[in-house]
């Protein structure tokens, strides 16, 4: 009986760690009574439409799955989608950006929830840093909203 190895199986493990190179990535959006992102570069409320830079995502990184905790109701009727864009704006064709990788557009934020990534989208390995990036929609933030989302990837670093 054969043993068969696939010729890349350790190319790309950035760690000597048994268990793999799991990550959890947390990032929270908050916004104001005024319903403004706390820490955000811009004080106004953010609008139907405004897409919200949540943080980066590495490069090297495959996205797995995600968790969405909002332990804080964000203004009544508003909803969001989430999903990623590359940090220098230009798409790539292996891996285009998809604003809606991990939750499809319609979901509530208007209520407390602990949402799973909601999309049929396979497993991605970011070939250069991107934003993790929420879109609004149904309503304007007007209110304190939280809402904790862990991204849970691989890092398998990048292709030369």
């Amino acid at each position: 009986m054969a043993t068969i190895t696939k010729k890349t199986a350790y190319d790309r493990q950035l760690t000597g760690a048994p268990y793999g190179d799991v990550l959890m990535l947390p990032y929270r959006m908050e916004t104001t009574s005024g319903g403004a992102l706390v820490g955000g570069d811009s004080t106004s409320a953010i609008g139907v439409g405004d897409v919200v830079r949540l943080g980066k995502l590495p490069a090297g990184t495959k996205l797995l799955d995600c968790v969405v905790t909002i332990s804080n109701a964000f203004t009544g009727s508003s909803t969001y989608k989430l999903g990623f864009a590359y940090c220098d704006g230009v798409d790539v064709t292996a891996v285009p950006q998809d604003d809606d990788y991990f939750v499809a557009a319609a979901t509530a934020l208007s209520a407390a929830a602990v949402q799973r990534k909601a999309t049929t989208t396979a497993p991605v390995t970011l070939p250069k840093d991107a934003y993790l990036i929420l879109t609004n929609a149904g309503a304007a933030q007007a209110e304190v909203g939280i809402a904790d989302i862990l991204v849970f990837a691989q890092a398998v670093g990048i292709e030369a």
